[in-house]
């Protein structure tokens, strides 16, 4: 896994890094400016043959200074740079004023008035990037105005990125390729929120670099879509030991507390390999009976309903738990005995019957919820299961009888041996407060973020919260906090399926009954849900997921 940051610990670990003596700010911003270009000539080599041409969009901070050293290193290829500069050189950062006057031999700056550009100024701007006749404008857009610490929407973006026309990148060869310094201008770095409400105004780029990590923004909400695709560069910060010891202290200081758990990303395959061999030993190789791997438990509804809990079935049994049972009413044992082998089959008729089940404590993971319907009988089971206090996954119906539960006689029951699995809609019927803070438009940032959300619900739930989507979220109630990110290289639209919500239920029991904690089996779940429908890509349905985790574990080398 890789650590994400918000703007305030990507800060206070630049801070504290200047202030040991370390690095200056001035070297840390060339560095940057270098990890641009470099990203640039390695994701476009044809920009490396000749001088192009290049419109650089400086805004008022750091970020502009970081567009200054990319225009400054252009020129001195032989590069034509055409320089905007949002905002008044006079109130520069130290920092960037320098870099500013660094390129002043090297050629003009343009100046676009804050806070609204005039008429002039904005036609100069759609002059140097006209796109005409046998003009081919410029090969490259660079976007510096406002990085990593924009706070607030900025009234004249919209005017100036339709003056541009980088508001969405297309794949006109004669338009020029838009890259974002940080992240795209407009975007909130922590919820990847566009600022100004609603769908609010941010540049689209075809190419975004970061500094040091990621940011929560990057992978979150429409930040993914705007940044296209993400490139994260080094500028030479302390080792992580280090960092991790200063951004900790600079964050106390700051806000007088511990902070928070940081945010993993799970979305680096060689990362992911080391954390599966580590975990391999003890729980994809020891030897032993069928017993030694756990018993899975997954209970299904009547007759006719029983598909979604054979396939989450089916993923806990291909996950590596040793036995998986499908307990079911009298009247869908004959369906289910038709479509089931190494699967087996107990008749639950009730709550009693299932309680009498439950008696046997090599039943050591449940799932309930897909495909088992809603009202009393069903509500007596999921209460029936949550008072064993055993690992439990709550999907689908179950969430919906949680949400239906007036006197909350279940979500009192929650444990920390429970893993949730909502979808957005299922997350604002159970926790309505928090999306709608969550749904709020970001008037200013930073902005409240899914991960701030999921955090909340399972603080509230006392268990594990998988917040589903391309950018799923998983939280557990001590603040610990995952995001799997099935976006840029990882995306699968196709995983948008019927039924693959139900798998991935079955995943994460399978992990539980192996014996993974809930949070690192809602990760680990969830990162292999991915991977299984890269395996098989487009035209894929849910039934194709578990059989392709044999595939997945070898390239795993398990």
């Amino acid at each position: 896994m890789t650590e994400l940051l918000t703007s305030a610990q990507m800060r206070a670990i630049e801070t504290a890094a200047i202030a040991s003596g370390d690095v200056t700010g001035l070297e840390l911003m060339e560095r940057a400016g270098r990890g641009v270009v470099a990203a640039i000539l390695k994701e476009w080599p044809e920009l490396a043959t000749a001088p192009h041409r290049a419109v650089v969009l400086c805004g008022p901070g750091n970020n502009g200074g970081d567009g200054f050293v990319v225009a400054r290193l252009l020129k001195e290829c032989g590069w034509e740079v055409a320089l905007f500069l949002y905002g008044d050189a006079n109130k520069l950062p130290t920092d960037a004023r320098v870099n500013y006057e660094r390129w002043l031999p090297l050629g003009d700056v343009a100046i676009l008035t804050m806070p609204q550009p005039d008429g002039a100024e904005l036609k100069a701007l759609d002059r140097a990037t006209r796109v005409s006749g046998t003009d081919t404008g410029p090969a490259l857009i660079v976007d510096a105005m406002f990085g990593t610490g924009l706070i607030r929407p900025i009234s004249s973006l919209a005017q100036m990125l339709d003056t541009v026309q980088i508001d969405e990148p297309t794949s006109d060869p004669r338009s020029p390729y838009v890259v974002a310094i940080d992240i795209p201008s407009g975007v909130c770095t922590d919820s990847g929120k566009a600022l100004g409400g609603g769908a609010g105004t941010a540049v689209g780029a075809h190419l975004t670099v970061a500094f040091h990590r990621a940011k929560h923004g990057h992978h979150l909400g429409m930040g993914p879509a705007r940044a296209g695709r993400l490139r994260v560069a080094d500028i030479g910060l302390a080792t992580r030991e280090t960092q991790r010891a200063r951004a900790r202290k600079a964050l106390c200081e700051l806000h007088g507390t511990d902070p928070i758990h940081p945010v993993q990303l799970r979305a680096h395959r060689l990362l992911e390999i080391d954390r599966f061999g580590a975990l391999a030993p003890d729980l994809w190789k020891q030897s032993g009976h069928k017993y030694a791997h756990g018993h899975a438990l997954i209970l299904s509804g009547g007759a006719g309903h029983g598909g979604a809990a054979r396939m989450a079935a089916r993923g806990a049994l291909r996950i590596g738990a040793g036995l998986v049972t499908v307990g079911c009413p009298p009247e869908a044992l004959a369906e289910n005995a038709a479509q089931l082998t190494a699967i087996m089959l107990r008749e639950v008729a009730d709550a009693g019957v299932f309680r009498e089940l439950l008696s046997d404590e090599r039943l050591n993971a449940l799932c309930l919820g897909p495909g088992l319907g809603n009202g009393a009988a069903q509500h007596a089971l999921i209460l029936a299961a949550l008072e064993t206090k055993r690992a439990c996954v709550l999907d689908a119906d179950a969430l919906s009888i949680l949400f239906f539960d007036e006197a909350d006689a279940l979500f009192g029951q929650l444990h920390d041996k429970v893993v949730l699995t909502p979808h957005a809609g299922e997350f604002a019927r159970l926790f309505s407060d928090i999306a709608e803070k969550l749904n709020a438009p970001a008037t200013k940032g930073p902005a409240y973020s899914k991960v701030d959300a999921t955090r909340a619900a399972a603080k509230r739930a006392g268990c594990t919260v998988l917040f589903k989507g391309p950018d799923t979220v998983i939280a557990a109630p001590d603040g610990r906090c995952a995001i799997n990110s099935a976006q840029y290289e990882r995306a699968a639209p196709w995983l948008a399926t019927a039924g693959a919500g139900d798998v991935l239920a079955g995943f994460i029991t399978g992990l539980l009954a192996r014996g993974f904690e809930p949070m690192q089996a809602a990760e680990t779940a969830a990162w292999l849900h991915v991977e299984c429908a890269l395996k098989f890509g487009p035209g894929l349905i849910a039934e194709d997921l578990p059989e392709q985790l044999p595939a997945v574990f070898r390239d795993l080398g398990l």
